[in-house]
């Protein structure tokens, strides 16, 4: 189900008082693939409910350029929304969900292991603003080991070599 970042937090403390513990995780899930797939399986099992922050149209274009995304928020949210895993979908405009988790609180952060568990860039992975905002109010931060050779970026970069003029067919 895709709610309105309102509704998500009115539910959110439904969801508080009867015990629940609530997973989050955000990115722009613009090409579905398997890499995906696991990491929201994983995500899942370690609560009873399931929130995605999906990047909107606008945020997808400030992070990942302007031939992105290949597929609109709308598409994107419904096809995120129909996964098992899922339980609920919300759009968000920031470029980070720090905001986002501030408001929603859940008891666990996930990431993919791309990144790294502190708010700083370092060896082991992209900086993660959100960890202090998670930290701060006693959440935990989880990283999901990313699946090697499964992005959107990989899929796109096959799709123009493999589609691209000079490629024999």
């Amino acid at each position: 189900m895709i709610l309105s970042r309102a509704d998500l937090v009115a539910q959110r403390a439904e969801w508080q008082a009867s015990g629940r513990k609530v997973v989050f995780t955000n990115g722009c899930f613009d090409l579905l693939h398997l890499g995906h797939v696991r990491y929201l399986e994983e995500a899942r099992a370690l609560g009873d409910i399931l929130v995605l922050g999906l990047n909107s149209d606008a945020s997808v274009r400030q992070l990942k350029g302007p031939q992105r995304p290949l597929v609109g928020q709308q598409e994107r949210a419904e096809v995120m929304s129909a996964l098992r895993p899922v339980d609920h979908v919300v759009i968000f405009e920031d470029l980070t969900a720090e905001s986002l988790v501030g408001e929603l609180q859940p008891d666990f952060y996930v990431k993919g292991g791309d990144y790294s568990s502190s708010e700083a860039a370092s060896a082991t992975g992209k900086p993660l603003p959100e960890a202090a905002v998670v930290r701060s109010y006693g959440g935990q931060v989880v990283l999901i080991p990313f699946l090697p050779g499964h992005s959107t970026s990989d899929l796109v970069r096959h799709i123009l070599q493999a589609y691209s003029p000079s490629s024999p067919e």
